[in-house]
């Protein structure tokens, strides 16, 4: 892979870059002002996507926009650092048209909906004018084996009746969420194959029997979108909101999720750069003991593993944003689950460097890095935990050995 962006690239770097310190960074403050009180902050974001759009940075994430659709039409490669700048500010992606869980309900709508319901769906999501939210994860079974998931979707003449609970549906909170992609068993003959017994189904967020039950905190943290718990009792929905075919819902998760998993690598990785940058500067400027705080070998120590362990997920991440480019999404399945792996683990760490160099302000308000922390120690589990992609990554290690069994003992036996 080549490992220099191009000039156009670079270009649109430096546009984002300026944008986010010319309009989102002022902004900033205001938004957590308003968030703290559980109020999305609409006034604040509305007139950021509007500028945004008017720039030209729009649904940049989405490498088949057609002629007719808005936006820059960029593939994982270049879109891979702009996630990264725009991850400096968690609340940013928006802006852009380009937030989860938008972004995969966007992927799946293109390559999936009917004409209807990319009228009905798609377009208003492709002109910010609506958000949408994903309910796949239950609290009841164990969703890292998505084969568990219980809710029902069960077909009634031209109609789906869904039964079940949700929660991790991020983003219902949202004042412009309209609807959810909802994932559920369609098939519940017990000789039914298990990964073909699910579908999705598009269900509008005013539908009788759709409740808000909760905003679930993560780590005491409200996120004023919300990570919410809902709940499905007889929610009816014509059998044309059916995203793609019965049965091939997952087949559609993994359609959604590979992409995904960049922007969130990526926009992590933007995240620890900032830390990275807060722990020099505490470093350069609090003094202990007689000296400043990066004259101690262990403050040093921190600072440059924390240099090369970024560098080394950044060419990880854009090494599988390459070959989802160069050879399709399924070709790069093991190298997304590594990505996700490294980067959720990658967070944590750095956030945590940087923390105790603040000492106890770096768990207060008064810096961005307990959020950080935060929200890198649920990314260990969201689109799926650590172990399970440690699983992927060692199951295609070991069919690699499988295929060339006892070559290493010949290669050893011949010298």
């Amino acid at each position: 892979m080549e490992f220099q962006y191009s000039e156009d690239s670079l270009q649109m770097q430096r546009t984002v870059r300026q944008f986010m310190e010319r309009h989102v960074l002022p902004r900033h403050a205001e938004f957590e002002r308003v968030a703290a009180t559980r109020a999305y902050p609409t006034a604040v974001v509305e007139p950021l996507k509007t500028s945004a759009r008017e720039a030209g940075l729009w649904n940049l994430f989405l490498p088949g926009l057609r002629e007719d659709e808005p936006g820059t039409r960029l593939g994982n490669m270049e879109y891979a650092p702009l996630a990264e700048i725009m991850g400096r500010i968690p609340w940013a992606s928006e802006v852009f048209n380009c937030s989860a869980p938008d972004t995969g309900n966007m992927e799946l709508l293109h390559l999936f909906a009917t004409t209807e319901q990319r009228k009905r769906w798609l377009v208003p999501l492709l002109d910010g004018e609506i958000r949408s939210c994903f309910s796949m994860t239950e609290p009841d079974v164990c969703s890292s084996d998505a084969t568990n998931i219980e809710t029902s979707i069960r077909r009634e003449g031209d109609e789906y009746v869904i039964n079940g609970r949700k929660w991790f549906t991020t983003g219902a909170l949202h004042p412009n969420c309209k609807f959810a992609i909802v994932m559920g068993v369609t098939n519940d003959q017990p000789d039914a194959p298990r990964h073909a017994r699910h579908s999705m189904v598009i269900v509008p967020l005013d539908t009788p029997g759709f409740r808000m039950v909760r905003d679930v905190p993560i780590m005491h943290h409200h996120a004023p979108e919300g990570h919410c718990e809902v709940s499905y009792t007889n929610v009816r929905v014509p059998v044309a909101n059916l995203l793609g075919e019965e049965g091939a819902g997952f087949a559609l998760a993994q359609a959604r999720l590979g992409p995904g998993r960049v922007h969130h690598c990526m926009r992590t990785i933007g995240q620890c750069e900032l830390a990275m940058e807060l722990m020099c500067e505490r470093a350069l400027t609090r003094r202990a003991f007689g000296k400043h705080l990066g004259d101690f070998s262990n403050v040093q120590d921190w600072i440059g593993h924390s240099r090369v362990e970024i560098d080394q997920a950044r060419l990880l991440v854009l090494q599988a944003a390459w070959k989802m480019d160069t050879h399709g999404n399924k070709a790069a399945h093991v190298d997304v689950s590594a990505i996700k792996l490294v980067a959720a683990q990658l967070q944590t760490r750095v956030v945590d460097r940087a923390m105790q160099v603040f000492g106890a302000m770096g768990i207060t308000p008064d810096t961005p890095l307990s959020y950080l922390w935060s929200w890198g120690r649920a990314m260990r589990f969201f689109d799926g935990p650590d172990e399970v992609h440690l699983r992927t990554v060692a199951r295609a290690e070991l069919s690699k050995a499988r295929e060339n069994l006892g070559s290493t003992a010949v290669y050893y036996a011949a010298h």
